[in-house]
């Protein structure tokens, strides 16, 4: 058996083998048996795997040469080779030789190789590999341009699936080796080689041949990445290259076999899993993942290789982020673990987190390093990342400890928008991510609330939880009233507008929004202790309305201004009563539309609570610059940040639905009698009616009678009665 190393032009030559068995190859054959050539396919998975083959062909011969491993055949009486093992590769070197015979111009006699190898699987690609010997490009155009252009390509040819994969191949080998030099010599000085076996020197027989090519499938793109892993960690250790891919085998295949798709295999969910493994080893190095490649072979060349000082570090993190829910207590599974700590709704002891089984969601979301875009967000990521880093410490931190501390984190994420926690490093302040990730380390390895790591997180949140894990240690028996207040979901963590200040509060805010369905009567009841409005930018005015936002926005300090004002008059409202039942809140409503018409004391909260057409916002937003001091100039609006035809000034809108200008974005009323057009506009004391007819115009004003800026009587009704003496309405 011959172990001495070949070129795909010696194996050519005469006597080949050795001085006992020369062995004398007239002729490389694929048989009929054999697959079509897979390395030219054009798909995602086959173009890595070609890039990556032709990237080693070339550094091989620009630099240090290449063994092949070993080539497997049958060599015939005749001379002729049919190929075992290593079809792909010699089909390769067939077609490099071919371009380096032309693009060098070596003459017939020396490069006859080439016109040695032939397909049988299909007559045309036997065909196409005697026409492609004859031909010579000029290499003006792409060269399977060129080919595909001649005369004796018919275009049948191109269904072959191997003559297009050849193609495709030759593209690609122009791309790559085009620049380098005498390329001929250097192949035929051997700087590709590989070891050449024969059957019959193994006593293997023709049915072996045939079973085995039966049997035979393409790797898939996991196997091929369990390979390049091992051989990535072998140049570190070998001990530790057969360490990991024994548990890839075994503990970590049975982990995530429960996990498995349809498909029946767990190749996708341990790819995503290890995508975010990698995102976790470039934040902790103080990098972005932004722009980086999520081809997993980079991925291993970047972190894993000997070009990463870091590389060994890397490879241990991998391990441990495996083995960490491989050795849980009790055998538990990891969802079973999960559950202890996480819930869907609050249970004492748990964060709400949906789903709760998030190693799941890892593993079927992930599938890039960037959290940009992936469905598996950067918060949840973190989350995750948080009870790893538990996981690893259990033996330092009691499931107790952890309960506490995980919540922390959580009440972080939930208040910190994308903006906090984007990994982009176009923002002023760079890339946050690894400061977060310590700001995690600091909660759950310490119990420690970090705020000199600076506001990479909400900086309102991080206070309110260093504030809120000092007062649980005063207060423990407290802590429990504090989380289920914390799980509200119009809260989600963030207390502020209750304050710690006002514990004996804390079961009645969700007492009062106990149910979405009675979110009109509490805009209303909370409009009797005062308004409780708060005010951003361009004038935009927050009140609540229907749908949750608004109520999160009004909770949640913002940019805004008035959050101490919500506040004040949310927790005197809920310091009315123990319980806010219907019938409780009607007659708080009631009592307060009496006494303001009693008083005379029509304000801004009398005509909202009175009239439903001021709480018809979809989203709670108005147009106001202040509702306390200029009650009576406010527009309704129905979008979320600027006024549209839908929006309406609501004491016109209630005097005259019919009549609102939509051109006017509803802040008049128009009319037209005759030839005359009437707009009516609404100010602080009075309408303000203005009559055009041609190019005449005229002003009036209806005077609304006031005590000290405030309404003595219904202006609206006031409108109505001028309108219907004017026979408008």
């Amino acid at each position: 058996m011959s172990t001495t190393l070949h070129t795909f032009i010696d194996i050519f030559d005469a006597n080949f083998g050795d001085e006992r068995r020369p062995i004398n190859i007239t002729k490389v054959e694929i048989p009929i048996i054999q697959r079509d050539y897979a390395q030219g396919r054009d798909n995602k998975d086959i173009q890595r795997i070609r890039d990556r083959f032709l990237d080693a062909l070339y550094n091989a011969v620009e630099g240090t040469p290449i063994t092949l491993d070993f080539v497997y055949g049958n060599i015939k009486g005749n001379g002729v080779m049919t190929p075992l093992d290593g079809q792909q590769r010699l089909t390769t070197l067939y077609l490099l030789h071919w371009y380096a015979s032309k693009r060098c111009k070596i003459d017939e006699t020396e490069c006859r190789c080439i016109r040695m190898f032939s397909y049988e699987t299909r007559f045309s690609a036997r065909e196409f590999c005697l026409d492609l010997a004859d031909f010579t490009p000029d290499f003006t155009l792409p060269l399977a341009k060129q080919i595909r252009n001649q005369s004796w390509f018919p275009l049948e040819w191109e269904k072959d699936p191997t003559i297009s994969a050849m193609l495709t191949m030759i593209d690609a080998i122009d791309e790559r080796f085009h620049s380098v030099q005498d390329l001929w010599q250097k192949l035929k000085n051997g700087k590709i080689r590989f070891y050449f076996l024969a059957i019959k020197d193994l006593g293997l027989t023709d049915e072996l041949y045939i079973k085995m090519n039966s049997r035979g499938k393409p790797l898939t793109s996991f196997e091929h990445f369990k390979a390049e892993l091992e051989k990535t960690i072998r140049m570190h250790s070998e001990e530790l290259a057969k360490r990991i891919i024994a548990k890839i085998d075994s503990t970590w295949t049975d982990l995530l076999w429960s996990y498995r798709g349809d498909n029946n295999i767990i190749d996708d969910e341990f790819l995503r899993y290890f995508y975010f493994i990698c995102s976790v080893i470039y934040y902790k190095a103080g990098l972005s993942t932004r722009d980086r490649s999520s081809d997993v072979f980079d991925l291993l060349k970047d972190l894993f290789s000997t070009s990463n000082g870091n590389a060994e570090a890397n490879i241990q993190l991998l391990e441990s982020y495996f083995d960490c829910w491989t050795n849980l207590p009790e055998q538990s599974t990891p969802a079973q673990y999960l559950g202890k700590f996480l819930s869907l709704a609050h249970e004492p002891g748990k964060i709400i987190s949906n789903p709760v089984d998030i190693f799941q969601e890892c593993l079927d979301k992930c599938d890039d390093i960037s959290g940009d875009s992936r469905s598996f967000t950067i918060g949840r990521a973190v989350l995750l990342y948080a009870i790893i880093q538990y996981l690893l410490h259990r033996d330092e931190i009691s499931e107790d400890q952890f309960a506490r501390r995980i919540r922390i984190v959580q009440n972080l994420l939930n208040n910190s928008g994308k903006g906090e926690l984007s990994d982009s490093t176009e923002r002023q302040g760079g890339n946050r991510l690894p400061a977060i990730l310590k700001q995690v380390d600091s909660i759950i390895l310490n119990a420690e609330v970090d705020l000199t790591l600076g506001p990479n997180l909400n900086n309102n949140q991080l206070k309110e939880e260093k504030e809120k894990l000092a007062w649980t240690e005063s207060n423990p028996s407290l802590a429990e009233s504090l989380f289920t207040l914390e799980d509200h979901p119009l809260l989600y963590g963030q207390i502020g507008i209750i304050g710690l200040e006002h514990q004996e509060l804390f079961s009645r805010f969700g007492k009062l929004f106990d149910t979405n369905t009675r979110y009109e009567i509490i805009m209303m009841a909370l409009m009797t202790e005062g308004i409780y409005a708060q005010y951003g930018s361009k004038g935009v005015c927050q009140l609540g309305a229907k749908k949750d936002g608004s109520w999160k926005a009004l909770f949640h300090r913002s940019g805004s201004t008035g959050f101490e004002q919500t506040k004040k008059v949310l927790t005197s409202f809920l310091a009315k009563n123990d319980e806010f039942s219907t019938d409780w809140l009607n007659a708080q409503i009631n009592a307060f539309i009496s006494d303001r018409e009693s008083k005379a004391q029509l304000d801004f909260p009398y005509y909202y609570i009175k009239y439903s057409s001021f709480r018809r916002s979809p989203y709670g937003k108005y147009f106001a610059s202040n509702l306390a001091s200029h009650p009576y100039n406010v527009v309704v609006m129905h979008t979320e940040h600027k006024k549209s035809e839908n929006s309406f000034q609501p004491f016109l809108y209630e005097a005259d639905k019919t009549h609102i200008n939509r051109d006017e974005l509803g802040e008049s009323l128009s009319y037209t009698v005759g030839q005359d057009s009437i707009d009516i506009k609404c100010s602080g004391n009075s309408f303000e009616v203005k009559r055009t007819c041609g190019d005449s115009t005229s002003t009036e004003s209806i005077s609304i009678p006031q005590t000290d800026g405030i309404d003595s009587a219904n202006r609206i009704t006031k409108l109505q009665d001028w309108l219907r003496s004017k026979h408008l309405i």
